[in-house]
This record gives structure tokens, C-alpha cells and sequence, in this order.
């Protein structure tokens, strides 16, 4: 199983306010995947194999993007998760030509959700274009989330 290391400058900004569920996962039905800038996009693993990293392949981390990509790993049942959902939904119209948001649905994408450890959600998984990806576990506020945008995902 891979590890993915925490965001070091970003603990304990959303430690204060970090909030998380855990426990069984139930199915949300008529979801449906969107595209295009400004949107967030409902992966799957399909789309996770042939557009962000082929694990089926390759055991070394590569990105495929031609982005810099944030996953949200969720489940509707979570109501820290419903709370970052319209952050995320923001966010994806703010740096809709610089990068991509994905979610991922726990309870449908069982084996996503476990490639990235997510026994508690929700995760967030921040891809740069170089390097190793970092997460933020918990919900936290829209100024946590930018931070770790301009200042991993868009550092030259």
C-alpha cells in the first residue's frame, strides 16, 4: 500500500479545524462524471488508471496530468465531507485554467480509496506536475485549501 505524506506547512493550519468521519460506507446512486475547466470531476478508476497514475502498470509514482490535480476522496454520508463539497466546487472555478479537482466517492471506488490509505475521510490528495503527492485529512477551511494550491501545486 502507498503512503502519501502529509502537507507539513498545512497540519497545523487545519489541525484546529479539522474534522473527519470513519466507518461503513453506504451507495449514492444516479452520480454522474462532468468535464471541462471550472468543474469538478467525478473519478473513477478507469479515468484515475488513464489519466492521473496506472498502479496496474508501474509501482513508481509518475503523474499522467498535464495539470496539477487535488482528489477529494468522500462519501455523501459524511458531513465534514458535505462541507468542503461547495469549497471544492470554488475552488475548481477559481483555478479552472491552472488545475484540476477530481472526487472520489469512497463507496463506489473501494480500491481508489484504498491506493491512497483513506481509512478516514474526508482526504484530500494534492498532485504537482513534479513530485510526490501530499494529503490534508480532515475538512478545513477555503484559505487552507488555497495555501496548498499557490503555494505546492503552482510553486515554480
Amino acid at each position: 500500500m502507498r503512503k502519501f505524506a502529509i502537507i507539513g506547512f498545512l497540519a497545523l493550519a487545519s489541525s484546529a479545524m479539522q474534522a473527519g468521519c470513519t466507518g461503513k460506507t453506504t451507495k449514492n446512486p444516479g452520480e454522474k462524471n462532468v468535464s471541462g475547466n471550472g468543474e469538478v470531476v467525478v473519478m473513477d478508476k478507469q479515468l484515475f488508471l488513464s489519466d492521473v497514475f496506472d498502479y496496474e502498470q508501474s509501482k513508481d509514482w509518475k503523474y499522467k496530468g498535464t495539470r496539477p490535480a487535488i482528489i477529494d476522496l468522500y462519501a455523501d454520508w459524511c458531513g465534514p465531507c458535505r462541507l468542503t463539497t461547495p469549497i471544492m466546487k470554488d475552488l475548481a472555478k477559481e483555478y479552472a485554467d491552472k488545475i484540476v479537482i477530481y472526487k472520489v466517492n469512497v463507496d463506489k471506488q473501494k480500491e481508489l480509496a484504498a491506493f491512497f490509505g483513506a481509512s478516514s475521510i474526508p482526504l484530500f490528495v494534492f498532485i504537482p506536475m513534479k513530485g510526490e503527492p501530499q494529503v490534508i485529512r480532515g475538512a478545513a477551511g477555503k484559505e487552507v485549501y488555497k495555501r496548498a494550491i499557490d503555494e505546492f501545486l503552482l510553486k515554480p
